[in-house]
């Protein structure tokens, strides 16, 4: 996993979890199923999505050479480490 997913995945947990209670607030779902559906489901999709919007920016980026494969050094960086 790299650093700007970590940070990511704060901003899509929040986006998705928002998003999904406006649907069901508008839907007419006023109870704490459809808040707490909500946030399970924005806190289970925010990783991924942010893994993949980190992957496409830096695809994207014509200044960015990753030297390692993102998997190399195990699921959490050092806190030195380059980004992969």
């Amino acid at each position: 996993m790299d650093r700007l997913s970590i940070i990511l995945s704060l901003l899509s947990g929040a986006l998705i979890t928002g998003a999904l209670v406006i649907a069901a607030f508008s839907l007419g779902y006023y109870n704490w199923w459809a808040i707490g559906g909500s946030a399970i489901i924005g806190f289970a999709m925010a990783w991924p999505s942010a893994y993949y919007v980190s992957r496409l920016i830096k695809t994207r980026d014509p200044e960015w050479s990753p030297d390692q494969k993102p998997m190399d050094k195990g699921p959490i960086p050092k806190r030195n480490a380059k980004e992969i």
